[in-house]
């Protein structure tokens, strides 16, 4: 078993290497710094010692790491194979590997193929420590002296042996080409007046066999002739020696012979390590000449462009064999062709995006890089470097793709159908043609969804998008906005005709029952309608407007399609709003908010190999000792006493600028809860949601301060949860708010982290402690490979960066198990607990020691 130091920062990319090597087996020795690695190094010198060592290539500048490289290049370690994981062909990398023999690079992306370049590089070390064509210039080497007299053969071999040369003797040329072809001589002296055969014949005879035509060859004669040398050199002898010269010049003579031969295996061994380099290479290299013409291709390049080994490339032109054509298959004049442009001016090229074609006849996406090639400061062509960026180009569409669409139904997502009715609006103010934007809230989704289980909510979701979809037209737009809300834009309606195509989406929904598993439910549902034209205002107001057609027609019996009308429904929307406010008024005035608990496990709690089946049973039977977290949730209790949820009334409070006093009553009553735990003997830490309107304002920090002091409460054990959007658009009051109440003790979370499209060029101005993974994401893991992507991404981000992650929307333990692959360190959902109404804390609580 071959013994492997793997030096990675990264658990999620050490452990993702291990996978792949420990089954092969590799015994796998984890260093997550260059500095850990540098210690393992100098402690096992002489002991036991690697066989190959598997490192990550700094991203930063490393002093530590500079210093390990600078030791794998001593005497000691220059023969230890190495390979290189980086995310890309960084060129110091690339120098350090090209100037350190039996070292090879593999881009991040091309990981799983660990296991054949190490077994590669094991063997090459292998192959280099036992074959004689590797040994080191200054090796003795081996003569071949042929002459039919015995005693200058006896002479010569005492002379030659005296010098460190291997010497054996032939007495004539055919004894000579037999003991040449089998014996790895270096140097051939042979005499030329020889019965039967001449030394010349002997001579063209070795220089015309494949297997001695290395051999540097010297005639040697008793009789100074013209004819003789030059018989001797026309042959291919190199050298022409004297039997009666003096041996001092006869042995420079030699000498001159075996330099040449050397310094030919210097070049050969150098010849043998960059061939070596090539082969051991990840990405695709070849050479070109000034006009284009192929010098060289590695395996990799051959393997990635479908080119048999066997094929004879050099000559040919690289733009007609590789790079002849546009992605679209449109044929691309060399003239104008920007790669050999490039060869023939010499120029350098970083990460050209560009298409190379398969032998297959299929496009494959490339990043290549060009560097110019200069021997002895003359321009002799180019080295390119390249790596198919297919996965990665996937990777981007579906990031694409996932940007405007919601990764459940498949349809277009709020976001985007909100660009959508903007450009509808901007084109109708040039038009007489009206549209008209619908509301579509599905009525008993939250009964079937409570009563039959998230999954079969899932699948009404799923069905109903498909029966909507099923009724547009062409140029219509439909999108999922909410849980169950969904929004169309009909183009091109005449008024007349607006109330029946509205409701014909209504009727469609309710042609035929949902069903699932044994059982069936009516569905149907509530639609809004607002018209668009050229007065419409602005998108926002459109959407107003649909939402209180929708609101109107539920408070009409729902099952109902509503066509808001300027003159009758702007007052009835006054109406709700000026209800919901005073109802507002008086929850904050008369406590009639309710306080919500919903636990938070981490993972060092849960034993992925034992969890239950059911609902809350992983929280139930939590062992005693472990550290209770809980989120505080709000509710508002209506007239008859039901809970209302927060979607519900929220809205309402950010528009009547209410939102600082809720958050006050949730501040003040959460304290004073923990306060009142506190005196039974038992603590719990809490996450309290801030609104962007408190994050904004000066006096919830001092508010936060004084209630703090006054149910003396320990700052640690509060952590106050902000929404990345929030943060983000009042980021400076942000930064504020963080930076004080963190002065105090207090902790903070980043909440639907991943949402924005910079989220992690958020954390360089947010000093957060967790951060909350946007649901969206948690929800796609099991079916969606670029939602468990984002996840362990995020993951690695926040560890490096000294942060924990929480997942919510934890429904099944199969969810819980994969986020958990992913990295994640704390988890909040049904499956662990649901929000619970007057729960006591202290049956949630961790007991005080005493």
């Amino acid at each position: 078993m071959n013994r492997v130091l793997l030096i990675e920062a990264s658990a999620t990319k050490r452990r993702a290497v291990s996978s792949h090597l420990q089954p092969k087996a590799f015994e796998i020795v984890p260093a997550a710094s260059f500095e850990a690695a540098l210690m393992l190094m100098l402690e096992l010198k002489n002991t036991v010692g690697f066989d190959a060592i598997v490192a990550g290539w700094p991203e930063f500048a490393d002093a530590r790491a500079d210093e390990f490289l600078t030791l794998l290049d001593s005497s000691d370690y220059v023969s230890l194979p190495v390979l290189l994981l980086a995310d890309s062909t960084v060129p110091m990398a690339v120098n350090w590997l090209m100037q350190r023999p039996n070292t090879a690079l593999l881009l991040w992306s091309d990981y799983s193929e660990c296991v054949d370049a190490l077994k590669k590089l094991l063997s090459s070390r292998a192959e280099s420590l036992s074959s004689p064509d590797l040994l080191a210039p200054d090796r003795h080497l081996k003569v071949l002296f042929v002459d039919d007299s015995p005693t200058v053969r006896v002479a010569f071999r005492r002379l030659l042996m005296k010098q460190g040369f291997v010497v054996e003797t032939a007495s004539n040329a055919v004894e000579g080409f037999e003991r040449a072809i089998g014996g790895g001589f270096d140097i051939a002296i042979i005499d030329y007046f020889m019965p039967e055969q001449n030394g010349d014949t002997l001579v063209r005879k070795l220089k015309l066999d494949a297997r001695t035509r290395s051999l540097q060859i010297a005639v040697i004669t008793g009789t100074y002739s013209d004819r003789v040398i030059s018989d001797s050199l026309a042959a291919g002898a190199t050298e022409c020696v004297f039997k009666n010269e003096a041996k001092e010049l006869f042995l420079a003579r030699v000498s001159s012979l075996a330099r040449t031969v050397i310094d030919r295996q210097s070049v050969d061994n150098e010849r043998k390590r960059l061939e070596g380099i090539l082969r051991s290479v990840g990405d695709g290299v070849y050479g070109v000449d000034r006009h284009g013409r192929m010098t060289f291709v590695n395996p990799a390049a051959r393997d990635m462009l479908g080119i048999p080994h066997d094929r004879e490339l050099e000559g040919l032109n690289a733009h007609q064999l590789f790079h002849y054509a546009f992605e679209d298959g449109t044929v691309m004049p060399k003239a104008n062709c920007f790669l050999s442009n490039c060869y023939r001016d010499g120029s350098q090229l970083v990460a050209w995006q560009t298409v190379f074609w398969h032998e297959a006849g299929r496009p494959v996406p490339v990043e290549a890089t060009v560097y110019p090639l200069e021997i002895d400061g003359r321009r002799e062509g180019s080295v390119v470097a390249f790596r198919d960026v297919s996965a990665r180009k996937l990777l981007e569409e579906e990031l694409r793709w996932q940007a405007t669409h919601d990764s459940l139904t498949k349809l277009l997502n709020r976001a985007y159908f909100e660009t959508q009715l903007d450009q509808e609006i901007h084109r109708l103010r040039r038009s007489d043609q009206a549209s008209a934007l619908l509301f579509v809230d599905v009525d008993r989704f939250k009964y079937i969804n409570d009563t039959a289980g998230h999954a079969a909510g899932d699948q009404l979701l799923i069905e109903v998008s498909h029966r909507l979809r099923g009724r547009l037209r062409a140029s219509d737009t439909l999108a999922r906005i909410g849980g169950d809300e969904y929004a169309i834009i009909l183009r091109n309606i005449p008024p007349t005709q607006l109330l029946q195509t509205a409701d014909d989406f209504r009727r469609v929904l309710v042609s035929k029952p949902f069903t699932y598993g044994a059982k069936s439910y009516r569905v149907s549902c509530t639609i809004g309608v607002s018209m668009l034209d050229r007065n419409t205002s602005s998108p926002s107001d459109a959407m107003a407007n649909a939402d209180i057609a929708c609101h109107i027609a539920k408070n009409q019996g729902r099952n109902q399609t509503h066509v808001f009308s300027t003159m009758t429904d702007e007052r009835h929307a006054m109406d709700v709003e000026l209800g919901w406010s005073s109802r507002l008024e008086q929850a904050i005035n008369d406590d009639l908010f309710v306080l919500l608990f919903q636990p938070i496990m981490s993972a060092h709690e849960i034993d992925l190999d034992a969890l239950p089946a059911d609902e809350g049973a992983l929280w139930a039977q939590r062992r005693e000792g472990g550290r209770t977290r809980c989120e505080v949730l709000i509710r508002m209790r209506d007239q008859n006493g039901d809970l209302v949820a927060p979607d519900a009334f929220l809205p309402t409070a950010e528009r009547f600028n209410m939102m600082v006093e809720i958050d006050k009553w949730v501040v003040r009553h959460a304290l004073r809860a923990y306060a009142e735990q506190a005196l039974m003997g038992s603590i719990v830490e809490l996450s309290i949601n801030l609104s962007g309107q408190s994050i904004s304002t000066d006096l919830m920090i001092d508010y936060i301060r004084e209630r703090l002091l006054e149910y003396r409460v320990d700052p640690s054990h509060i952590t106050f949860e902000i929404t990345e959007t929030k943060a983000v658009t009042h980021i400076a009051a942000a930064q504020k708010l963080i930076i004080e109440l963190r002065a105090l003790g207090c902790r903070f979370a980043l909440d639907d982290f991943g949402a924005g499209f910079c989220s992690f060029g958020h954390l360089k101005h947010l000093d957060v402690d967790y951060l909350k993974i946007d649901g969206t994401f948690t929800q796609g893991v099991l079916s969606d490979s670029i939602d468990r992507a984002v996840i362990t991404a995020i993951n690695d981000i926040a560890h490096q960066l000294g942060k924990q992650t929480v997942a919510e929307y934890v429904d099944s333990p199969a969810v819980l198990r994969a986020l958990r692959e992913c990295g994640c360190d704390l988890f909040q959902g049904f499956y662990i607990c649901r929000p619970q109404q007057n729960m006591p804390l202290h049956s949630l609580a961790t007991p005080l020691a005493a």
